[in-house]
């Protein structure tokens, strides 16, 4: 006895235990045939543990028995359900396992069921839903749920639903639905009014209410993998220039580079802004040539950027001059990817529209329609000056200096300085020379001394007592000469 499932990923074959479970092979072989399962959906897919099916609603909370299905006018809970069907010899062993979802034991309405269906080992009772293992061992199941099939073939359409990509609630985003059901052998009589349809019935409006994504659409991407990265790349890209713009590194984030401009590239350190300006300005006039160099040093790094006036002088400088050799090096020529300077014109106006209290749109700034890649006269910044903290009616102006000038300037002052005092102390050696040895250390004594005094008091002490010794050795010197 075995029921054909045809789903929206393949087909399953069920094998059903119709001797350790009668009512509940009964009940299942019997909404297959009046087709009851046609258009349910997977609603519960928990990756390596079971999936679960047979509910219309797609709620969990839906479904019926055939009895239910056949006596709509009745209200009797013994009609909607069929008490759970324990066997002791069917365990949940092995992957493929079909038993019926259980409702009841617990509270509520469905305890209110289980008491009329005089259940009180708390099993429960059963409608339409079941689920299929996908695991084996899972004995913790044994006891708790009604067994009654297991899958015959069908095992790879069994892992492709088991990998579908679902929400927080289990349900795949994509529907995964049962198209179809045949029954293979049925060994129970049809209860009375069951009615087989001729062909499947189509889909009420509230089964139709249930679809999310279709199970005939296609939500992975049908193009080539070559595709599929430049996309992917593409929309990285986009992603990283609106950061840039976020952050401020980039005026906007659709900003592309003036296509006027050629970078060179491997050129050697020898070679000068002047020798590239030369060699390429046979292909049109050059706004610009510059070769980068150290900031520190002053060293090339052996890369340049050339700005032409027309896009097509640069379009020829680029397949005629790549590769060529100059001054024994072979240079790459390549269109210029940087946006480095539209970004310092970019803040300098930014900055500059600030200071006015006006704004700044990408309108105003011209970026892409450039004249000039450098600006002519150095890097200096016309207009971007310093202003005094208070105003004390001298004219705002930067201070020409740069920081390296002031700090040769300093160093030039400290070296004047130590010269002076050099030549100062020579000076007043060669004076000494005349003087005996002893008041010349003494004199040196009292010099360092005097240099290391910093109040005026201590200066005037010291020159007190030089002045003292000088009257008593003036003194025993004239004695000296009287005897």
């Amino acid at each position: 006895m075995s029921v054909l499932l045809e789903t929206s990923v393949g087909d399953v074959v069920i094998d059903l235990y119709t001797k350790e479970a009668p009512e509940t092979c009964l009940n299942f072989l019997k909404l297959c045939k009046v087709k009851y399962y046609n258009f349910c959906c997977f609603h519960n897919v928990q990756r390596d543990f079971m999936i679960q099916t047979g509910d219309p609603t797609a709620t969990g909370q839906g479904g019926e028995s055939i009895y239910g299905l056949l006596d709509k006018t009745s209200m009797d809970p013994r009609k909607k359900y069929l008490p759970a069907e324990i066997h002791p010899k069917l365990k949940h062993k092995v992957t493929g396992t079909v038993s019926m979802a259980i409702a009841g034991a617990s509270t509520g309405s469905n305890q209110e069921v289980n008491s009329v269906l005089g259940s009180n080992s708390g099993a429960g009772v059963i409608g339409s839903q079941f689920f299929i293992t996908m695991a084996d061992d899972l004995d913790y199941l044994d006891g708790r749920y009604t067994i009654f099939g297991k899958v015959a073939e069908g095992m790879d359409v069994l892992e492709k639903i088991n990998g579908a990509y679902t929400d927080s609630n289990f349900r795949p985003f994509k529907d995964i639905r049962i198209k179809h059901t045949i029954v293979l052998d049925d060994p129970f009589p049809d209860p009375d009014g069951l009615i087989v349809p001729d062909e499947s019935p189509l889909p009420t409006q509230a089964m139709l209410d249930t679809v999310r994504i279709g199970d005939d659409e296609e939500i992975e991407s049908l193009l080539p993998p070559e595709e599929e990265e430049r996309i992917r790349r593409q929309k990285e890209a986009q992603a990283r220039a609106l950061t840039l713009e976020m952050v401020g590194d980039l005026p906007f984030a659709e900003i592309k580079p003036p296509e006027n401009v050629l970078f060179v590239a491997q050129l050697n350190p020898a070679t000068r802004s002047e020798d590239l300006n030369l060699i390429f300005s046979r292909f049109g006039e050059i706004l610009s040539c510059e070769v980068i160099r150290d900031k520190k040093t002053g060293d090339s790094l052996c890369y340049a950027f050339i700005e032409f006036e027309k896009e097509e002088q640069c379009s020829e400088a680029y397949f005629k001059m790549n590769n060529v050799l100059i001054d024994d090096r072979r240079i790459h020529v390549d269109f210029s990817q940087s946006v480095s300077k539209l970004h310092k014109d970019w803040m300098v106006k930014r900055t500059g529209a600030r200071r006015d209290g006006g704004g700044v749109g990408a309108e105003d700034l011209n970026l892409e329609q450039r004249s000039r890649y450098r600006d002519d006269g150095g890097s200096g910044r016309v207009g971007q000056r310093y202003d005094y903290v208070f105003d004390d009616g001298r004219e705002s102006h930067r201070p020409s200096q740069s920081r390296s000038s002031r700090e040769e300037k300093h160093r030039s002052e400290e070296r004047s300085h130590h010269r002076e005092r050099d030549s100062s102390r020579r000076y007043e050696g060669s004076g000494a020379g005349k003087r005996d040895r002893s008041a010349d250390s003494r004199q040196s004594r009292t010099r360092r001394s005097r240099s290391r005094s910093a109040s005026p008091g201590s200066r005037r002490r010291v020159d007190d007592r030089e002045r003292d010794r000088r009257r008593d050795r003036d003194a025993y010197r004239s004695s000296g000469n009287r005897r």
